[in-house]
């Protein structure tokens, strides 16, 4: 059984990601990761990032990692979403209105004073881990949103890697100058509507604990806590 859900990026970076099991013993996730840390080790590089329930703290720390901060996860049913704000229009990158250079300034500009702690990549590394992990339709996946024809945020919504139905937004954001306006909540509403689209029945989204504004975000558009767990990281 896989404990953990990995995203593996060549020689830059991997994702590790706990899956949370009533019935499994602590022991085992740590004999896993053991096993996770060791190819990473022989076949990884760049950095590890594994999200994991606190309580693995002080033997994570024992094993080299560092803790970059904490995430809370929140989660909502798709099957009851309100009406969308007319006023604000959704545009896939895949239309053509705008090229993967321009999305990717965007994508820039939007993620410009974030609360969350995490170290970013640069954006090239981020538009090329939108291709890899998202496939060939990558740009069907890319949404900007304007409003009066001036740009206002992005999301990207997708069905998490190994399921059929979850919805994820790889990353959702609003441009500096508008924020505090509630147009965060109502770009996230489009958001979670396009996942609808994608066939997702439920909707799993995490952000930084120190990120207040993403929270508020979450409970207006009616998301529940589900869970937390702590950021932590090595480099090679």
């Amino acid at each position: 059984m896989n404990l953990y859900n990995i995203i593996k990026n060549k020689k830059e970076y991997w994702l590790v990601d706990q899956v949370k099991c009533k019935d499994i013993p602590a022991i085992q996730y740590k004999q896993q990761f053991i096993e996770v840390l060791d190819e990473w080790y022989r076949d990884g590089g760049g950095f590890l990032s594994v999200l994991m329930d606190e309580s693995h703290e002080n033997w994570l720390f024992d094993m080299g990692l560092q803790k970059v901060s904490s995430i809370v996860e929140y989660t909502r049913n798709l099957d009851d979403l309100s009406e969308l704000d007319p006023h604000i229009k959704g545009h896939s990158l895949s239309d053509g209105g705008m090229n993967d250079h321009d999305y990717g300034q965007l994508y820039e500009l939007c993620r410009k004073g974030s609360a969350n702690r995490n170290k970013q990549q640069p954006i090239e590394q981020v538009m090329n881990s939108l291709k890899s992990e998202l496939g060939p339709t990558w740009r069907n996946h890319c949404y900007y949103f304007t409003k009066d024809d001036a740009l206002i945020g992005i999301a990207i919504p997708h069905i998490e890697m190994e399921t059929k139905d979850e919805g994820r937004l790889f990353y959702f954001g609003v441009v500096p100058h508008i924020r505090g306006k509630g147009i965060g909540t109502i770009i996230h509403r489009h958001a979670l509507v396009l996942l609808k689209q994608f066939k997702a029945t439920y909707y799993v989204g995490s952000t930084d604990i120190h990120n207040q504004n993403m929270i508020q975000i979450f409970q207006r558009n009616g998301c529940q806590l589900r869970d937390r767990k702590g950021i932590y990281r090595i480099e090679s």
